[in-house]
């Protein structure tokens, strides 16, 4: 998978992006700021919902140089669950679908996998499961984390790594 591109697609394909080779991480996040900025996209008129159904949000994780909108950048706009929050959430203003969400401290983007077309990657992770709300059976398919996770930061820190040296 190192040199595929994975398609994401906004419901009316009036925006699409894309993902060089595989992401950094496929993982689920169940933490509050996820949980509020759902709660917050999923409310907009028509939006497409961005949560599986136990409240998790799933994730396709790429390095900035690796994920990039190829089409309809001018119809994306930012939606932050608070004025101070770090994260963006990029909605297609055509449909009012999320496509991802940009931290804006990182080198990294967090696209919603249910807007990729095919089969995304399976869950490697679920993270702050401390917030999880769900009556649901929790899948045994990936390792759950009750925070964030060493697994993912080193993911992220050796991400970087080879951002740096090409």
């Amino acid at each position: 998978m190192a040199d595929d591109i994975l398609i994401s697609t906004c419901q009316c394909g009036k925006v699409q992006c894309q993902g060089i080779g595989r992401p950094m991480i496929s993982g689920v996040c169940y933490c509050d700021d996820c949980q509020a900025g759902a709660d917050m996209v999923e409310a907009l008129d028509g939006a497409a919902q961005v949560r599986d159904d136990d409240g998790g949000s799933h994730y396709l994780t790429y390095r900035d140089d690796r994920f990039s909108c190829t089409k309809g950048a001018d119809l994306l706009r930012a939606y932050k669950n608070r004025p101070d929050a770090p994260t963006d959430r990029m909605v297609a203003s055509c449909c009012n679908t999320a496509m991802f969400l940009k931290f804006s401290k990182g080198h990294w983007t967090s696209a919603y996998a249910r807007r990729f077309e095919g089969d995304a990657p399976s869950v490697e992770m679920r993270t702050q499961m401390q917030f999880r709300d769900s009556d649901l059976p929790l899948p045994d398919d990936a390792p759950n984390y009750q925070t964030f996770g060493v697994r993912l930061f080193w993911r992220l820190f050796t991400s970087r790594i080879a951002m740096i040296f090409g």
